[in-house]
C-alpha cells in the first residue's frame, strides 16, 4: 500500500522525500509511519518503472555576506575574497506523477475491491485517495466496505454476548459497537455520494 500512498499524494501536488514521508503520516495517522528504507526504494522502483519522475530544482547559491570595512583598501580585499567563495548548493529531489502514475493509481484503487473490502488498513488507504475516482467508483468502494461490515456484524450478532469472562465479553461489545459505528458512517457516505443535494451543496459552499 506504500505505493498508493506516494501515487496518490503525488497526485495532488509534487513533494520531495521528506515531505511525502511526512504527508503519509497526516493524511493516514501516526501509525501508518513509513521508514526512509523503505520509502527511497519505492520511489526509485516507480521511477524506473515510469510512473513517477524527479525534477531536479534549480540549486540555490548561499554566500555569506562580507561586511564593509569603510577603507579602499579594505573593500577591494572583501571583493576579492567574495569572488573567491564558492557557493554551497543544496538541491533536493522532487517527485511528480506521471500519465502512467496516473493510470497505475486508479488501478491500485479500483483493483480487488471486494477482496480488501475487510481489510481495515487497505479500505482506510483507498478512503484517503478515492476522491481521484469516478463517482460511480468510490460508491462500489464503499458498498463493497458496507457488505463486509455487515456480514461482520452479523456474525457478531450471531455469537451474543461473547464468551469468557467480562473483560473478554466488553472486549467483544466493545468491537460489536465499533463495526456498527463504522457501518453508519460508511452508510452515510453512501447517501451523501449518491444524494445530487450533496454535491450541489458542497458546490455552493466551496
Amino acid at each position: 500500500m506504500l505505493e498508493l500512498a506516494i501515487l496518490g499524494l503525488l497526485k495532488e501536488q509534487p513533494l520531495h522525500g521528506y515531505e511525502l514521508k511526512k504527508r503519509v503520516g497526516e493524511t493516514l495517522g501516526t501509525l501508518w509511519g513509513i521508514s526512509y528504507g523503505s520509502l527511497y526504494p519505492a520511489l526509485r522502483r516507480l521511477e524506473r518503472d515510469g510512473a513517477i519522475e524527479g525534477v531536479e530544482p534549480e540549486a540555490t547559491a548561499f554566500t555569506a555576506p562580507i561586511p564593509a570595512t569603510g577603507s579602499l583598501a579594505g573593500d577591494l580585499a572583501a571583493a576579492r575574497a567574495r569572488r573567491g567563495t564558492k557557493p554551497s548548493r543544496r538541491t533536493r529531489k522532487v517527485y511528480r506523477l506521471t500519465p502512467i502514475g496516473e493510470a497505475r493509481l486508479q488501478q491500485l484503487l479500483l483493483d480487488d475491491a471486494s477482496g480488501t473490502a475487510d481489510d481495515e488498513r487497505t479500505f482506510a488507504m483507498k478512503l484517503a485517495f478515492c476522491g481521484h475516482l469516478e463517482p460511480t467508483a468510490r460508491v462500489e468502494l464503499l458498498e463493497h466496505r458496507r457488505s463486509a461490515l455487515a456480514d461482520r456484524l452479523s456474525r457478531a450478532q450471531r455469537l451474543g454476548t461473547g464468551r469468557g469472562d467480562r473483560y473478554a465479553r466488553s472486549l467483544f461489545e466493545h468491537r460489536t459497537q465499533a463495526t456498527q459505528r463504522d457501518l453508519e458512517w460508511v452508510e452515510a457516505l453512501i447517501e451523501a455520494e449518491t444524494d445530487p443535494n450533496s454535491h450541489r451543496e458542497g458546490a455552493a459552499a466551496s
